[in-house]
């Protein structure tokens, strides 16, 4: 489809009823070896990533050694990745389509897809084409493996504690293994920029500045054996390996970041690296399942800022602020007293526990839109302090496949000035409910979707549906009085990241400029809206993902719903989670498949 049609039909959608069957196909022949051609691939990738293992919530049974290891983070474990990928092409190719139902055609088509993306970074010689640097502010083992150890790794059992001293005690061979790869990266052109490595370095000294005995490592597994009970030396033998192994590697890896500070090239934008034109081009296809180019989604995002802006303005002018632009009339209602939290521990706790009223609100609005529910566990954390100066402002972590761990609604707690009191139902409806967490559980506990597929993610379908389900709750009557400005606002930031991210790639906006057109169009406080732009300075294309996923979601409602009238259901229509994350394309054919069959139905 061209730019012109893709963007016909991208507002909001009035709440109706459409009728559309379950997905419902009797297995064809093919479909039980297909599904074990899914099996094996699946598995194949757990035995490559222990991490994931513990990650899905597997690690026990037959796969409880995994949870004493790390992932291998060598060139030859990128290898061995990429020929999982390769072997698994092939075998799709010698299926025949003839021999399946049309559900497992589905699955193929988007497996395959999947597949197809793991092999983009090895074609350009990059560990991943959306995150071509192995060390930056939000990336590394320095910046993973304490929140991993944290919050993945559970610990119910002395064995599971003894797993975790195992995992702690390869912790310098990961930043070993990342600070090799990254000296051999730095020889090809692909180090962050510099104030990226600033950043990265003053999260490693803040991680690497308190005693061994009062690490955040040791003081997890301290307070979660005490918590059950589990006798033994837990603190000494973690302080240990701290001392002995995390810390000298972890020096080894600042020494190292010093000395690429002073060689990394100038620059923000994927352009700055060799090849740069060509990754930032196979990024965003994939963060945007599409063929766009990276001026037809900068034109996008400029329509897209020009309609939202002018409804902002007439919600705003409504709320009796009428002075200035509506960048800065957000702006100053950020900075209302009634709309902040204090910056005190006390302030955060209420913070908190106004997200968690939220998410307890729409869940009692939920059966209005939705036939199929979450089933599975929320909380909500503060991103750890010792990685909120680089991570982003809200992100979210799937629950354990067999629902031994909950799903995690993390936000970064790092400025509460970031998130006045207006702005706050949206970020719950766009990460807990109906965003992720109601897309993601459906999905995981879908009983005809392969696992392979149901632990997937394609970012344009999942953050797409999140940035369609903040419009879902304003159906719902989610947001009262000024809430709504903050639900337009989240659109407008999300409209505004097309500009920003193809501005930072292609056309070599600076972080400054990006920075400022992000805060003057939004309102948002120019803390925030730098984090951002440092994210998609080398998390290159994904920003581009939630508008553009946006506008195709509610695009195929829309076509849904003229096509249907009055057999249109909105709860059946959001049936189609069950049948787990796709590409847009795919996404769009599925839903006219699916109300064909209302049709006729």
């Amino acid at each position: 489809m061209d730019r012109r049609q893709f963007v016909i039909g991208s507002g909001a959608a009035a709440a109706a009823t459409f009728t559309m069957p379950a997905w419902a196909a009797t297995p064809a022949s093919g479909d039980a070896a297909l599904n074990a051609l899914f099996d094996r691939i699946f598995n194949e990738g757990l035995d490559l990533s222990p991490e994931s293992v513990s990650g899905y919530g597997l690690d026990k049974g037959a796969r409880a050694g995994a949870k004493a290891l790390l992932d291998d983070r060598t060139a030859a474990g990128r290898a061995r990745s990429a020929d999982v990928a390769r072997r698994a092409l092939a075998d799709f190719a010698k299926v025949d389509r003839s021999s399946l139902s049309d559900s497992a055609r589905v699955n193929l088509d988007v497996v395959a897809y999947l597949q197809q993306m793991r092999l983009d970074g090895p074609r350009l010689n990059v560990d991943s084409v959306q995150q071509p640097y192995r060390i930056y502010q939000q990336g590394g083992a320095y910046f993973s493996l304490p929140d991993f150890l944290d919050s993945r790794h559970t610990i119910d059992t002395a064995a599971d504690a003894e797993a975790y001293l195992a995992r702690l005690s390869l912790m310098g061979t990961a930043l070993d293994q990342d600070s090799a790869e990254q000296r051999a990266q730095a020889a090809r052109g692909l180090v962050a920029p510099g104030w990226s490595l600033d950043l990265a370095l003053g999260q490693m000294q803040k991680l690497r500045a308190v005693a061994p005995a009062d690490n955040t490592m040791v003081r997890s597994l301290v307070r979660r054996t005490a918590a059950k009970g589990i006798a033994g030396d837990w603190q000494g033998r973690a302080a240990g390996i701290v001392a002995d192994t995390v810390y000298p590697a972890l020096d080894r890896q600042i020494a190292l970041l010093q000395d690429l500070r002073g060689k990394t090239r100038p620059g923000d934008g994927a352009w700055r690296i060799p090849g740069g034109d060509a990754i930032y081009a196979a990024a965003l296809r994939q963060a945007t399942t599409t063929e766009f180019s990276a001026e037809e989604i900068h034109r996008i995002g400029l329509e897209q800022v020009a309609d939202i802006t002018a409804r902002l303005d007439t919600v705003l002018k409504a709320a009796g602020l009428t002075t200035g632009t509506v960048g800065e009339r957000l702006a100053a209602l950020n900075k209302q007293p009634a709309q902040s939290y204090p910056d005190t521990p006390e302030g955060r706790a209420a913070l908190i526990a106004s997200l968690n009223a939220g998410v307890a609100k729409m869940n009692a609005l939920l059966p209005r839109a939705f036939a199929t529910l979450p089933g599975l566990p929320l909380e909500i954390r503060a991103v750890p302090v010792e990685i909120q100066d680089g991570a982003s402002n809200g992100y979210y972590y799937r629950a354990a496949l067999d629902g031994s761990r909950p799903a995690i609604y993390w936000i970064n707690l790092k400025e509460v000035s970031d998130w006045p009191k207006y702005s706050l139902p949206a970020l719950t409806y766009h990460e807990g409910v109906p965003g992720h967490h109601h897309q993601l559980s459906v999905a995981q506990t879908a009983p005809d979707v392969p696992m392979l597929r149901r632990t997937a993610g394609l970012s344009a379908y999942s953050e797409g549906w999140a940035l369609y389900a903040e419009q879902v709750a304003d159906e719902l009557g989610g947001y009262d009085g000024i809430e709504k400005a903050g639900y337009l606002q989240s659109f407008l930031f999300r409209a505004a990241r097309l500009v920003v991210d193809t501005g930072l790639h292609t056309k070599r906006w600076s972080r400054e400029q990006a920075t400022d057109y992000l805060a003057t169009t939004t309102g948002y406080a120019r803390p925030r809206c730098q984090r951002e732009v440092e994210r998609y300075c080398t998390l290159i294309g994904q920003a581009c993902s939630y508008k553009m996923g946006h506008i195709a979601w509610t695009r195929a409602r829309e076509k849904a719903q003229k096509t249907l009238g009055p057999k249109f259901d909105i709860r059946a229509f959001h049936e189609v989670l069950r049948e787990g994350a796709m590409p847009l394309s795919i996404l769009e054919k599925r839903i006219d498949e699916r109300t064909a069959a209302a049709l006729k139905g």
